[in-house]
């Protein structure tokens, strides 16, 4: 028997607990699995930020901590962690970030915004370019990344992405290191931010880099509000230089009522609900990484700790 601790945010718990055991059970898993059990008893932590546990020392059983976030910022840096940490990355997670980014993109092609708020009744007769007529750029060829670059390919958008490390996928221009960001930069017309949180991404929206974006450009921020200045987008905005931001994650969450970007007309604000962890699909990847722990398997996801993911 095993014993998993839910550490995730109390209130999702009764979404959880159903979906977690019966992963668990088709996996061939003998667990149980709660909120609530001594410490010195654990065997896996199912772990959010937002829950309880913040010192794991008196998990002195604990094999592994199974993190239901794609992100890791909030816990990949605590002392106390001396065991392996995975992130969140499942099918839930990479379809809702594909639909979120590949709607808000072509609602910034298309122009749609002067027609779903036109109170003045301006008959707008513009008429966008095609798909292969608007580069896009992508800034993090992660899981979710890479999916969002492909599905945009599918619709004929030219894309290039940008990531840390050199990257080969089919039908995307991919470059890295600072060329290859002022390459994203200066080519895309709209770009798509879904780097991870770490020293190395903090600010990479400044005003240096967004004077290199074209005049008129879109930023869409769907990975960490920390990756823009925020003052800067502002004074991109009230400039021309950028033309609208949809941002869903932001450096305080949820965003204060009386930060600039809920009254800017030219940004949109969305409440982080770009990719959500769905506890059906999260279940099977957190039931799997225990069985393969008890397997003397590697684990899916695992984090590395001086990259920051």
């Amino acid at each position: 028997m095993l014993n998993v601790l839910f550490a995730g945010r109390p209130a999702r718990w009764p979404e959880f607990e159903l979906p977690l055991l019966e992963a668990c059970r088709g996996a061939g898993l003998d667990v149980t699995i709660s909120p609530e059990m001594p410490p010195e008893e654990v065997d896996y932590i199912v772990y959010a930020a937002t829950g309880p546990v913040q010192d794991f020392t008196p998990y002195t059983r604990a094999k592994a901590v199974l993190n239901l976030w794609a992100g890791v910022e909030k816990v990949v840096g605590n002392p106390t962690l001396k065991i392996p940490l995975t992130r969140m990355v499942d099918e839930g997670l990479e379809r809702g970030m594909v639909e979120w980014v590949t709607g808000h993109v072509l609602r910034h092609h298309l122009g749609m915004d002067r027609h779903i708020v036109n109170p003045d009744h301006i008959w707008h007769d513009h008429v966008p370019p095609l798909a292969p007529d608007r580069p896009v750029s992508i800034l993090g060829l992660g899981t979710l990344g890479s999916a969002c670059a492909a599905s945009l390919v599918r619709l004929g958008f030219p894309v290039t992405g940008w990531s840390r490390s050199p990257k080969v996928l089919e039908g995307i221009t991919c470059v890295s290191g600072p060329e290859g960001l002022d390459e994203a930069l200066r080519t895309g017309e709209i770009t798509v931010l879904l780097l991870p949180n770490t020293p190395a991404t903090q600010n990479t929206i400044n005003a240096e880099t967004l004077a290199r974006m074209p005049r008129g450009a879109v930023v869409i921020n769907a990975g960490r509000g920390e990756l823009i200045d925020d003052a800067a987008l502002i004074a991109a905005l009230d400039s021309g230089q950028l033309g609208h931001a949809t941002l869903d994650v932001f450096r305080e969450e949820p965003l204060p009522e009386e930060h600039p970007f809920w009254a800017h007309p030219r940004v949109t604000v969305t409440p982080h609900v770009a990719a959500d962890t769905r506890p059906e699909s999260a279940s099977r990847v957190v039931a799997e990484n225990i069985r393969r722990s008890e397997a003397g398997e590697e684990l899916l996801y695992l984090v590395n700790r001086d990259a920051g993911y």
